[in-house]
């Protein structure tokens, strides 16, 4: 149980997400895309994320494509995984319906702006579609992934959805927001998305800490179980739509690759997408930190042990 300097501080991250939620608070079309088009002579993803520079033997225009590519799947998989997170979300407002009514509005301003960034993804690949070659194929479903995620525990749910929100902000802040060379309104995107994706971190750690506080040891043990299962199918995402969107970038980049040039590309556009979605997110110092104080020391050696066998 937490001690009441506990629930008062608690209290108090409750209320300052809805402070900086109302303060930072913007509109797709008045504030994110104000008439623009994406500029198709940039890049959308930074080379820090797209790992394009290991492949040194594409010109600049396939490295561009490369990354627009990959851009394109890194916003869909936001608005895949923001599905899921909004109805989880929703659920556990309802433990505070007669409860602290800060808390419950901090949660409820999270699903609104959640179901906002949807749209956001959704209208920004009915922008790119038309922008870029035929072919592109975005693989997986969002309820189908949605309805997989949610089937396993809260705990883990809420581990997965702190780690996603924290390795967001991590690569705006060091990849995305630093390189002058992106598209301006793919960046602003992502501007957009990560003023309100650091306060849903916040939540997530709140909401997450106040799960553990209900298990017992054999139902964290589950739950850590839940969560290794998670990562497992997250890859399972990222290998097939690597696949996808190697093959597509071999057919729309106007050149034939040899066998071993192509097995590079499938090869760099898994470890990206293995980087982007997991491995980044696994080494970040803050998600670190409270995973490592809501397990035990065997429970995050078995955690590492499934890291290392996907990302090694």
């Amino acid at each position: 149980m937490q001690t009441i300097p506990q629930q008062r501080e608690a209290g108090e991250r409750y209320a300052r997400c809805v402070e900086v939620s109302k303060r930072v608070r913007w509109e797709i079309d008045r504030d994110v895309f104000r008439g623009r088009e994406l500029d198709g002579s940039k890049k959308f993803l930074p080379d820090g994320l797209s790992k394009v520079r290991e492949l040194e033997f594409l010109d600049a225009a396939e490295r561009r494509l490369l990354s627009q590519i990959q851009g394109r799947t890194y916003a869909n998989i936001f608005g895949l995984v923001e599905r899921y997170i909004a109805a989880k979300v929703l659920e556990l407002s309802r433990e505070h319906w007669l409860g602290d009514q800060t808390a419950l509005e901090a949660l409820v301003r999270f699903t609104d702006e959640e179901l906002k960034h949807q749209e956001l993804f959704r209208r920004l690949e009915g922008m790119t579609a038309p922008a870029m070659p035929a072919g592109y194929t975005f693989v997986p479903q969002p309820n189908d992934v949605a309805s997989a995620v949610l089937s396993k525990c809260t705990w883990a749910v809420l581990a997965l959805t702190c780690c996603i929100e924290l390795f967001t902000q991590a690569h705006y802040r060091q990849s995305i927001e630093p390189d002058a060379e992106l598209s301006e309104l793919w960046k602003d995107v992502f501007r957009f998305h990560w003023l309100e994706e650091s306060q849903h971190a916040i939540l997530d750690e709140l909401e997450w800490r106040r799960e553990s506080e209900r298990l017992g040891p054999e139902q964290r043990d589950h739950a850590v179980d839940d969560l290794i299962a998670l990562v497992g199918a997250v890859d399972g995402i990222a290998q097939t739509q690597a696949a996808a969107d190697s093959d597509y970038f071999l057919r729309a980049c106007g050149r034939v690759f040899s066998k071993t040039e192509a097995d590079r590309i499938k090869k760099t556009m898994l470890a990206a997408y293995r980087w982007q979605y997991i491995a980044s997110g696994a080494q970040d110092e803050r998600f670190l930190k409270i995973l490592g104080a809501l397990t035990t020391a065997d429970q995050m050696k078995r955690i590492g042990a499934a890291l290392a066998a996907i990302t090694n």
